[in-house]
């Protein structure tokens, strides 16, 4: 039912211009993985933070607040490198169940940070298991998603 919409995508002139570059899809990958270098380090200080880890003279609102704009430039990021990369290669996506895995578990990993995390961050829980099951639960959700994201190129 999908497929005639990834065949569609696979034909834009965004893929098109991608798959006839020798050097375009390297380097739009490599700052989507900067990206997710990014993303990783900024969910991870507040997340860690929220486990009880590290930074303990800093409140988890305080270090939430101060990592928040690079958390969204991230976000930014890998949305604006991700697309063409998916356009560049759709029905190889299309029939690649990690594709599938990061796909459905990104926008539940975006709701969870926005909604959930967020909200327990700036409220300055001193309830530590669920400062610690927020921050593991976020943990595991963005760990699927760059899991899945890697193993697509390897699928």
């Amino acid at each position: 039912m999908l497929l005639p919409f990834f065949e569609w995508c696979e034909s834009t002139v965004i893929a098109s211009t991608i798959q006839n570059s020798l050097w375009l899809f390297p380097v739009i990958e490599a700052i989507h993985l900067l990206g997710l270098c990014l993303l990783g380090g900024s969910i991870l200080l507040v997340d860690l933070r929220l486990m009880g880890f590290g930074l303990t003279r800093q409140s988890i609102s305080e270090l939430n607040r101060q990592v928040r704009p690079w958390l969204l430039l991230a976000v930014i990021v890998m949305i604006t490198t991700g697309v063409p990369l998916f356009l560049s290669e759709a029905i190889k996506c299309y029939y690649n169940r990690s594709f599938w895995v990061k796909i459905t578990t990104l926008p539940l990993a975006l709701a969870f940070t926005f909604l959930v995390r967020n909200r327990i961050a700036n409220s300055d829980s001193e309830t530590a298991y669920i400062n610690a099951a927020t921050g593991a639960t976020s943990v595991a959700l963005w760990f699927v998603v760059a899991a899945a994201g890697r193993w697509i190129g390897f699928s």
